[in-house]
C-alpha cells in the first residue's frame, strides 16, 4: 500500500526534474526582456479569442459527468453538474493524480445528491474513458490530415505510418460505436452489472471530448503570432502529445512536459513565443480556475456542514417535532 501511495507523486517529481533540466538546456539563452516582448505582441483580440476558447473547454468538461449520468439513468440538476465537472476538472489538472483527486470531489459532490459508491466509480471510470475516447478520435483525425507532425520528433514514422496509425486509431473508435448497437450483454462483476454504453451515450462523448481538446489547444494557438505558426491542426496534434504526456507522467499541471514538448514540436517559432503561449494558457486554463474551484470547494464544504451539523437551537426543535 505504501507503495502504492507514493509511487506516482515519485514519477511526477522526476518527470518534472528531468523536464526542467532539459528545459533549461533549450531555454538558457532566452530574457525575460524576450518574453515580454511576446506578451506585448499578443493582440487585444486574441486575447479575447484565448478567453472565449477557456470557456468552450470548461462547457465541453460539463458534457463529460453529464454523459456518465445518462449512462446511468441518473438526472442531476445540470447547474450543480457544471459546478462538480468544473472543480474537478480545475483541481485535478493542477494537483496531479487527477484520478484520485477527481475521485474525492465526484464523492463528496454526488454522494449528496444520493448516488452510491458503486455508481460513483462507474461515472468516473466513463469520465475518464470519454476522454480517452476522444482523445484517440482527435489524434487519428490529425495524423491523417497532418501526417508530419510526428516529424517534428523525430524520424520515429514515415509518413505513411503515421497515416496508417491514424486511421487504425479511428478503426478502434468505429469498432466501439459498432458495438453499442450490439446491445451487448452487461459485465457482472459481483454484485455490480457494467452496461454497455447505448448510441445515445456513445455519440455525445465522439462529440464533447474533441470540443473540450480543440478549445484547450485554441488557447495556445491564439496566444501564437503568424510568424512561424504551423497551423491549428499542428498545433493541435502536439497539444494531444503534450497533454497525453502530462497526464501519464502525473506531474501537477503536467509542469515541464507541456513546454519541453511544445518546444521540441516547433522549432520554427521564436521559443519566447512558445513559452509565453503556454504561460497564458496556464493562467487560463490552470491557474484561473484553480483559484474558482477553491471557492467552489469552500462553499460547497460549507453548505454540507451545516446540514450535517445543525445549530442547537434547530436540532432540539427538530428533536421535539
Amino acid at each position: 500500500m505504501k507503495f502504492k501511495k507514493y509511487f506516482w507523486p515519485v514519477v511526477g517529481a522526476i518527470t518534472i526534474v528531468v523536464s526542467a533540466r532539459f528545459l533549461y538546456k533549450e531555454l538558457r539563452g532566452l530574457s525575460l526582456d524576450e518574453l515580454g516582448d511576446s506578451f506585448g505582441a499578443i493582440s487585444a483580440g486574441n486575447w479575447v479569442l484565448c478567453g472565449l476558447s477557456t470557456l468552450l473547454a470548461y462547457a465541453a468538461l460539463a458534457g463529460y459527468d453529464r454523459i456518465a449520468l445518462m449512462h446511468l439513468g441518473r438526472r442531476v440538476n445540470w447547474f450543480f453538474i457544471t459546478l462538480c465537472s468544473f472543480t474537478t476538472y480545475a483541481l485535478s489538472h493542477n494537483i496531479g493524480a487527477s484520478v484520485v483527486s477527481g475521485a474525492v470531489v465526484r464523492y463528496r459532490a454526488y454522494s449528496a445528491k444520493g448516488l452510491t459508491p458503486a455508481e460513483i466509480g462507474v461515472l468516473i471510470a466513463v469520465c475518464s474513458f470519454t476522454f480517452i475516447l476522444g482523445t484517440l478520435f482527435l489524434a487519428g483525425i490529425v495524423l491523417i490530415i497532418e501526417p508530419e507532425v510526428t516529424g517534428r520528433f523525430g524520424d520515429l514514422l514515415p509518413l505513411e505510418a503515421t497515416a496508417a496509425t491514424g486511421y487504425v486509431l479511428l478503426g478502434f473508435v468505429a469498432l466501439y460505436v459498432a458495438a453499442s448497437f450490439m446491445k451487448l450483454r452487461p459485465l457482472q462483476i459481483g454484485s455490480l452489472k457494467i452496461f454497455y454504453p447505448e448510441p445515445p451515450v456513445v455519440l455525445p462523448q465522439l462529440l464533447i471530448a474533441p470540443i473540450e481538446l480543440i478549445g484547450a489547444a485554441g488557447i495556445i494557438y491564439f496566444a501564437l503570432p503568424e510568424v512561424g505558426n504551423p497551423g491549428f491542426m499542428i498545433v493541435l496534434g502536439i497539444f494531444l502529445i503534450s497533454f497525453s504526456a502530462a497526464l501519464i507522467s502525473h506531474a501537477p499541471g503536467g509542469l515541464g512536459v507541456l513546454e519541453l514538448v511544445f518546444i521540441t514540436g516547433l522549432p520554427d517559432m521564436d521559443q519566447a513565443d512558445v513559452i509565453a503561449a503556454l504561460l497564458i494558457f496556464r493562467l487560463f486554463y490552470l491557474l484561473i480556475p484553480f483559484a474558482m474551484a477553491l471557492v467552489v470547494v469552500l462553499f460547497f464544504e460549507r453548505s454540507r456542514w451545516r446540514i450535517e451539523h445543525p445549530p442547537d437551537l434547530e436540532r432540539g426543535k427538530r428533536e421535539n417535532s
